[in-house]
Formats: structure tokens, C-alpha cells, sequence
């Protein structure tokens, strides 16, 4: 893996949203492995061996005349992948209680203190969406719980709920670089009750939790949400992200259909997470 060469796209988008969730995911299905959303647009990763110079030409929004999107790229090699996101990688700290940084940042004063290397996964804390899930975590009894974090990404949300007292934990992500990232950060947290298993909802059945985190965009969470209401205890809660204001209703409607109730919502800027109970 350290031989790995990547070829880096760093797209800018006007204005922001839909059109960098709809980039994202014409991405994807382009090939591209890995995203970071930036203050102006994203930046995308796929590896060389599976580029070519066509690679964009079924990534039919950059020819949407409803959005500005202009674009750079620069081939990355692996071994320089730490060097790029040091640079684009800040410390954040949410609620003045807990801190997600790397480890070469100086130590803040605050209760929980969560330390990683993000390199190509999701979950740093500055998306508004991972920022809503570690509040809500913060904010809610996780003592002695058993908890799945699905979509883990880089773990911190597993790491944090262990933190808050919660086991035994698993964590869960399809990409291959989320969960070898997962075990990275664990190990690096000291966690001991964090299981980081590579797959998606199709692990779950057998399974049960006190509390279901999933921050996971809309369609996967209406596709999968059967599933991980099954893998709830009697009076389990479930916390979801990843999905905008405008998903609330169909998000509400798909829940209370499997007997949730609605508890709480939170919104930062256009995105919102929601909590449910059982």
C-alpha cells in the first residue's frame, strides 16, 4: 500500500450545495475512492492505476450550467499523503469539551481529547455533519452501552462514545482505507472496546445495540434503516447525519414506519441530525 499512487482532484464549486453532494457521488461511480469537502468545494482522490483521461467525461454536473465548477489535479504520491493533509488539517474543538486533533498539535484543555490521523477518510470533525453526531454524544448517556457506528470513517465516533464510557463498540465501514484508518486511530486512542469490522449493513443481522450511529448519506440510511432498527435494544436510540433540512420528512416518515419516535434535531448551516428512540 505504501507504493499506492493517487491522482488528486481539487474542484471548485459555485455555490456549494447540492452540487458537491451530487459531485461526489457521480464521482464514485467514476471511481473515485475518497473525498474531502473543503470551504469551496472538494477535493478527490482515485488511484492512478484506475485513472484515465476520460475519467470525468460520465460526470454530467460539470456540464450543468446551474453551477460554477472549475477543477485542478496533481498526481499524490502515497508516501507524501501525510505531508498534504497536514496541511489542509486543523484542530477543532466542539463545545469546549471535546478535541479532534492530529498529533502533531499541542494538547487543548478539554475534557475528551481525540487524536488522529484522518489521511483519506471521512469523520474529522469539520464537516457539519460529524461535528453534530461528536455534540450529540456528548450530550447523551453513553455509560456501559453497547454501540454501533456505522460508516465509522475514521473512527472518531466510536473512539469518543468510548470515552463517554460506552462497550463493547463496533465499527463498521465498507472502504478499505476508512477501516484500516479505524484501526489506526483505535490503537492510537488506547481504545479496548472497539471492534472495527470492514463491511456494510449486510454484517449487522445477529447484532444488537443500546445506540445506532449512522452518518451515512440519505439513500443508504432509507435503504439500510430496517436493518439497523432490528439491531436495536428495547428503548435503543438511534442518531443519524448526513443528509440535508429538506430530507427531514422523508427521514421522519421512513422511521416512524419501523416505530421510532423523533426525540431531537440539530442543524448546522444546511445539514441536520436527527435523534430517534424505540
Amino acid at each position: 500500500m505504501s507504493n499506492t499512487i493517487y491522482i488528486g482532484y481539487y474542484f471548485k464549486v459555485q455555490p456549494l450545495q447540492p452540487a458537491v453532494e451530487i459531485l461526489i457521488a457521480e464521482l464514485g461511480y467514476a471511481g473515485f475512492e475518497s473525498f474531502v469537502e473543503t470551504e469551496t468545494g472538494v477535493t478527490a482522490y482515485i488511484q492512478k492505476e484506475e485513472w484515465n483521461e476520460y475519467i470525468l467525461d460520465g460526470v454530467w454536473i460539470l456540464d450543468s450550467e446551474e453551477f460554477e465548477i472549475s477543477f485542478t489535479f496533481e498526481e499524490i504520491e502515497q508516501t507524501n499523503w501525510n505531508a498534504e493533509w497536514e496541511k489542509n488539517f486543523s484542530p477543532i474543538i466542539v463545545d469546549n469539551k471535546c478535541s479532534v486533533r492530529a498529533p502533531f498539535h499541542d494538547k487543548p484543555d478539554t475534557e475528551y481529547d481525540i487524536v488522529i490521523e484522518p489521511k483519506m477518510s471521512f469523520g474529522t470533525g469539520h464537516h457539519e455533519t460529524t461535528h453534530m453526531m461528536i455534540q450529540y454524544i456528548l450530550n447523551n448517556d453513553f455509560k456501559d452501552k453497547s454501540v454501533l457506528d456505522m460508516g465509522c470513517g475514521t473512527g472518531v465516533l466510536a473512539i469518543l462514545a468510548e470515552m463517554k464510557g460506552a462497550k463493547p463498540i463496533d465499527a463498521i465501514d465498507y472502504d478499505n482505507w476508512c477501516y484500516l484508518n479505524s484501526l489506526e486511530n483505535v490503537e492510537r486512542n488506547n481504545c479496548k472496546h472497539i471492534t472495527v469490522l470492514e463491511g456494510d449493513a449486510s454484517l449487522l443481522p445477529g447484532r444488537h445495540y443500546d445506540i445506532v450511529i449512522a452518518n451515512i448519506n440519505r439513500n443508504i440510511l432509507l435503504n439500510d434503516m430496517e436493518t439497523y432498527v432490528n439491531t436495536l435494544n428495547d428503548k435503543g436510540v438511534l442518531f443519524l447525519s448526513g443528509f440535508y433540512n429538506d430530507d427531514i420528512s422523508i427521514i421522519n416518515t421512513k422511521c416512524e414506519t419501523y416505530g421510532l419516535k423523533h426525540i431531537e434535531t440539530l442543524k448546522r448551516n444546511n445539514w441536520v441530525a436527527l435523534k430517534f428512540k424505540k
